[in-house]
């Protein structure tokens, strides 16, 4: 009996040691990925580690990682099996970054100025209360009811806000979030990307079917890719978004210092205009190559807030920055839902912000032309329902979209918008058809 327990404990330690050998390419990835929700959930959204820890990095194999918190420090180090360890440190104004082993805790870094002033008006122009507005050609207790169905342990809910006519028609927010609460959009920051090419290009500052201003591209073939190109993901390079392996996504998000690098050095598999792939690589590599329109690094970090997010109201947003200083344009925006809602309101008014024109009205326009070979599904970095992807749904909606069923809805022809954050994707056409179907 002795030498069979002395067998067992012999093949459990010797399928430990292959399972860690197995995986420790990805431990970098799993450690990365814990050390930066935490640090962003805990310094940035306010929240605590058990809630990072219980929910938002919750699932395997994050779940195997341990953080460790200095609050002094302002890091969260991550380890798993005691065998590999990142950090991740947060910055103020530029959110949670991983660092590396050449990280200077004592250098200096730029940091984008904001104007957090909220106007004395009622939401969505300002954050005072709205006036009670009940519409007769809403049925709320339908509305409510399949938005209540999402909060439960299989939707993961965390908020839902339906705008129509500017108005707040319904709210609201999983236990643990309110108004205040920030939630992180993940893809849906690629169409803030986008928008501040809109505002660029408003101010003939660029034409999107200028070049990419990419100086290694000159003397090769990828010359030929235009910004347009990039807008579309139609620019035919190689990218594999792939978030369950290695992959050039994670590789980018958790092991580069600057994360529009990897997409630079992809070559072709295809033709721009050509070969739509969906690449949060081009996003980022648009995020940097905003910094081409600038004369210094600080006027391209105050131009996001100073041209789009705090010119519209969207205080709460913070857009994290990689190491290398650029915004992770892929992945890394933060607001309230409240605020991702008034980005929604910003173009189903065609730009017009209580009016301003934000953007000219055709940018809306451009982000909503089916890109081609993307089957009608994707324009300028919005997703598109104008192949009826979500059948029970207008064929004039288009959204923002992020990881794990982040969206902001909007729909021009009912006059709605819609928000939705949570932890897990859902049925979002019956979802819609129940929410518009609530409006006569």
């Amino acid at each position: 009996m002795k030498k069979i327990i002395k067998y067992f404990f012999l093949f459990l330690f010797l399928g430990l040691i292959y399972i860690v050998y197995a995986n420790y390419p990805r431990l970098d990835i799993i450690t990365g990925f814990s050390s930066k929700s935490t640090a962003s959930v805990l310094l940035l959204a306010d929240r605590t580690q058990l809630s990072a820890e219980k929910e938002d990095n919750n699932f395997a194999p994050i779940n195997k990682a341990k953080n460790e918190i200095d609050k002094t420090e302002k890091t969260v180090t991550a380890t798993v099996f005691g065998l590999k360890s990142r950090t991740a440190v947060y910055r103020e104004g530029l959110g949670a970054v991983l660092i590396n082993d050449t990280y200077d805790k004592n250098a200096s870094y730029l940091v984008p100025k904001r104007n957090k002033v909220p106007k004395k008006l009622p939401f969505p122009y300002g954050n005072l209360p709205q006036k009670d507005t009940v519409f007769s050609n809403i049925n709320y207790k339908k509305m409510n009811t399949i938005i209540d169905k999402t909060f439960d342990s299989i939707h993961k809910t965390r908020s839902v806000l339906v705008l129509y006519k500017n108005q707040i028609i319904a709210e609201k927010y999983a236990n643990g979030f309110d108004e205040n609460s920030l939630h992180l959009g993940w893809s849906m920051t690629k169409s803030i990307v986008s928008t501040l090419y809109g505002i660029l290009q408003k101010e003939k500052k660029l034409n999107i079917h200028d070049k990419a201003p990419i100086a290694i591209w000159k003397n090769d073939e990828r010359s030929k890719i235009t910004i347009n190109n990039l807008l579309q993901m139609n620019s035919g390079l190689e990218w594999t978004e792939d978030y369950d392996n290695i992959s050039d996504v994670t590789r980018m998000l958790f092991l580069e210092t600057d994360m529009a690098k990897i997409q630079t050095e992809k070559s072709f598999v295809g033709k721009p205009n050509e070969t739509w792939n969906y690449s949060s690589g081009t996003s980022n590599l648009l995020s940097k190559m905003l910094r081409n329109y600038f004369k210094t690094h600080q006027e391209y970090l105050d131009f996001w807030y100073s041209e789009l997010i705090d010119k519209i109201g969207m205080h709460s947003m913070v857009i994290e920055a990689d190491l290398a200083g650029n915004y992770v344009g892929s992945s890394y925006g933060w607001a309230t839902t409240r605020d991702w809602a008034k980005f929604g309101l910003l173009y189903l008014h065609k730009g017009n912000w209580n009016g301003e024109q934000i953007f000219e009205p055709s940018w809306v326009d451009y982000v909503t032309t089916p890109t081609n070979t993307s089957n009608g599904e994707y324009g300028g970095h919005f997703w598109l329902n104008s192949a009826g992807y979500y059948p029970d749904a207008p064929k004039d909606m288009y959204s923002a979209n992020g990881y794990q069923g982040q969206r902001v809805f909007i729909i021009p022809s009912k006059d709605l918008i819609i928000v939705r954050t949570g932890l897990s994707r859902m049925d979002f056409n019956e979802f819609l058809k129940e929410v518009v179907g609530s409006v006569e």
